[in-house]
């Protein structure tokens, strides 16, 4: 219910508030919007070299939804103007009145996507990315949950079409996990997941309990975006030590039988990442380097919104990894999202990987807090 009292807020502040169009965001508009047209002649003409047409195409891809609802956003208020008209005409008074309440819902409607385009992109949104999923308070009923979740966003990467590769895991006694650490690649995987990072907090009646009663338990979720090692992160050998161990695992013909598994420290942090999922030494250490990277990427941005939070909390979350931010209730069949107050009644269809209900609702989230941030600022 207040996450309903909180939707009705918005929207009416989006709408009758503090995000009419201001001529600061105009301008903008009709700046973006002949930067559109002068591409356009740009790329008409035949002599320009390869990389600049690719980077005319990229910018040109960008602009043009904007532009075009900008355009729209025209061609309303034209509209509005000339309904306007007719509200002094007797016969056209009450269809004029109706077509105007219309077409001012259309304005702001238009006027609040165009502000949300307008908010500053993240350039990591469209990168791959590391899910690192921990078993913590509870036990082996944790790493069970810990098993639950891997399986939740594998499905989830299917739905989207995404790729998936564990790169990394450690097995409990009973089947699940101590640490999982799951790669996704896909367009816009790192903007869709982004919000997962935190507590995720289970209550259910272990396996293991004889008398019927429900425990709590959690583990750590942290999305890491994949670094790009020759811009984001500079790793240096002699910060390294790099050992060999054998692997563990299943017994049989698929023993391992040499030491292939990979385990690197990273001194000046005291980082540690261990990699055995693949038979080659080589390819565990190509991944424990890109594992390692991406933590240290992510221990950078950790860092800076630690730093941000102290000014202004993020309405979704500040993205620490002991914040709790979702409870899995399987008695009730319900998961609720603490930092929205959203509760769906779909605990199934969520563990089933049908995550979009609540990453959207995050997505919408963190665009107010954003757009409100900005009308603040100015």
């Amino acid at each position: 219910m207040k996450y309903k009292y909180l939707i009705f807020f918005k929207i009416h502040f989006l709408f009758f508030g503090i995000f009419s169009m201001k001529s600061s965001i105009r301008q903008r508009l009709e700046y973006l919007s002949n930067r559109l047209e002068e591409i356009d002649n740009i790329l008409a003409e035949p002599n320009f070299d390869v990389e600049t047409f690719r980077k005319l195409s990229c910018e040109r891809s960008e602009l043009e939804l904007i532009a075009n609802k900008f355009r729209d956003f025209v061609k309303l208020e034209t509209n509005i103007k000339e309904i306007e008209s007719f509200l002094n005409d007797k016969e056209m008074k009450e269809l004029a009145s109706e077509e105007l309440l219309i077409s001012k819902k259309r304005i702001k409607n238009l006027e609040n996507e165009l502000q949300i385009l307008l908010l500053p992109s993240d350039p990591e949104d469209n990168k791959s990315l590391f899910l690192e999923i921990r078993a913590g308070t509870g036990g082996d009923e944790s790493a069970l949950f810990s098993l639950d979740l891997l399986r939740m966003y594998i499905r989830h990467a299917e739905q989207k079409n995404w790729y998936t590769e564990l790169v990394s895991s450690s097995s409990s006694d009973l089947g699940g996990y101590k640490e999982a650490i799951l790669k996704i690649d896909g367009h816009g995987a790192y903007g869709r997941l982004k919000f997962e990072s935190g507590t995720h907090r289970v209550q259910r009646i272990p396996a293991t309990e004889s008398q019927g009663r429900v425990h709590t338990s959690a583990c750590t979720v942290a999305v890491m975006v994949q670094a790009d090692p020759m811009k984001d992160i500079v790793i240096n050998n002699q910060d390294l030590r790099i050992d060999t161990f054998r692997a563990s695992g299943a017994g049989g013909q698929h023993i391992n039988k040499t030491d292939s598994a990979i385990r690197i420290t990273h001194i000046p942090t005291g980082l540690v990442v261990e990699c055995q999922e693949d038979r080659s030494q080589h390819r565990n250490k190509e991944k424990a380097m890109q594992i390692l990277a991406a933590r240290l990427k992510d221990k950078e941005v950790q860092e800076k919104r630690a730093k941000e939070a102290t000014e202004r909390k993020n309405l979704v979350g500040t993205g620490d990894r002991s914040e709790r931010i979702r409870t899995y209730n399987f008695p009730q069949g319900r998961v609720t999202d603490h930092r929205i107050n959203l509760t769906l009644y779909k605990l199934q269809s969520v563990l089933d990987g049908n995550l979009d209900e609540l990453t959207d609702a995050l997505i919408s989230e963190n665009q107010a807090e954003k757009l409100a941030s900005l009308s603040l600022d100015e």
